[in-house]
C-alpha cells in the first residue's frame, strides 16, 4: 500500500500555430500565474510548442537533449520546484523525427520521454508522414507515482492503458490537441481509462484555433480512479488542480477487484 499524496496541476491553452518563440513565452507566463504552492507535477499539452498543424511539424523539430524547448522546461523546473511532463513537441532523435513527451524533474533533469506510438493521419491530417512512431509505451516513477504516458491518438486503444496497469502504475496521462467535433470520444474514452484501469488519469488537451477553421476542444480533466472529475475547465486558457491520494486509489482497487478478474488470455470460441 502506498501512503503517498501528490499535487498534480494541467495547464490548457491555446497555441499560436507555428510560433514557438511565442508559445514558450506563453507558457512561462501561464506556469508563472497558474502555479500553486507545493505543486508537485505540472502537465503541459500535445505539440503546444507549435499547435495542431501538422505543415510546422518539420521546420520545429529540435534535439531532445539539449534543444531549446527541453531547455525552458528544465529551468522551469528548477525555477518552480516542479516535475514537468512536457505535453509533446517535434524532437529529432538519430536522425528521425518523433512527436515526444519528455519528463523533468525538479532538478531540471530530462529523466524520461515518450514518442508517440499511435500517429494519426485522418481526415485531412498526416501525422504519419511527418514523424515516426514510438515502440513501446513508457512508465515513469516521479517521486514514488508511477505514471504511464500517452499522447492524443493513444487513448483510442485500451490495450496500452491495460498493460500500464499491469506493469503498477498509479496515475496515467494523456497529453492532447483534440478536435472540437469529436467531444463524445474524448470525454468518453478518457473517463473509461479511468474506470477500466482503476487508476488516476489526467486528460489534458489544447483549446483555441487549429488549421482551416478548426478548433481544439479544451475540456481537460483531472479524473479520479472511480471517473469522477476532480478538476475540470472548459474552453479557453487556464490551469486545474488536484490532489491525488494513491493509498485511497489502491484501498479501492482491493475492495472493488475487477483488475484481479482480468483474465491472462481470451480464447475466442467462434460458431
Amino acid at each position: 500500500m502506498k501512503n503517498k499524496k501528490v499535487k498534480v496541476a494541467a495547464i490548457q491553452l491555446s497555441s499560436a500555430l507555428g510560433n514557438k518563440k511565442q508559445n514558450i513565452e506563453k507558457v512561462e507566463f501561464l506556469i508563472g500565474k497558474y502555479i500553486q504552492k507545493e505543486t508537485d507535477i505540472v502537465v503541459l499539452p500535445e505539440v503546444w510548442t507549435v499547435g495542431w498543424a501538422c505543415k510546422y511539424f518539420k521546420e520545429s523539430a529540435e534535439s531532445l537533449v539539449d534543444g531549446t524547448v527541453t531547455k525552458f522546461l528544465s529551468k522551469t523546473a528548477k525555477k518552480y520546484n516542479i516535475n514537468i511532463i512536457g505535453g509533446s513537441y517535434i524532437t529529432e532523435q538519430n536522425g528521425k523525427l518523433y512527436n515526444t513527451c519528455p519528463v523533468i524533474n525538479r532538478k531540471g533533469e530530462l529523466v524520461a520521454h515518450y514518442n508517440k506510438c499511435h500517429l494519426f493521419s485522418y481526415y485531412g491530417d498526416n501525422e504519419g508522414d511527418m514523424v515516426t512512431a514510438g515502440n513501446h509505451p513508457v512508465i515513469v516513477d516521479i517521486e514514488g507515482i508511477r505514471t504511464g504516458l500517452s499522447i492524443c491518438y493513444d487513448i483510442r486503444f485500451p490495450e496500452l492503458y491495460r498493460a500500464y496497469v499491469h506493469k503498477g502504475v498509479d496515475l496515467m496521462v494523456n497529453v492532447a490537441a483534440w478536435g472540437i467535433k469529436k467531444e463524445i470520444p474524448w470525454v468518453s474514452m478518457t473517463h473509461s481509462r479511468a474506470v477500466e484501469n482503476q487508476c488516476y488519469f489526467v486528460a489534458l488537451t489544447q483549446s483555441g484555433a487549429i488549421l482551416n477553421g478548426d478548433y481544439n476542444l479544451g475540456k481537460s480533466a483531472i479524473i479520479d480512479y472511480k471517473g469522477e472529475n476532480l478538476a475540470e475547465i472548459n474552453d479557453g486558457e487556464g490551469a486545474i488542480t488536484a490532489e491525488l491520494n494513491v493509498e485511497e486509489e489502491y484501498e479501492f482497487r482491493q475492495k472493488c477487484t475487477i483488475l484481479k478478474n482480468v483474465l491472462k488470455e481470451y480464447n475466442v470460441k467462434e460458431y
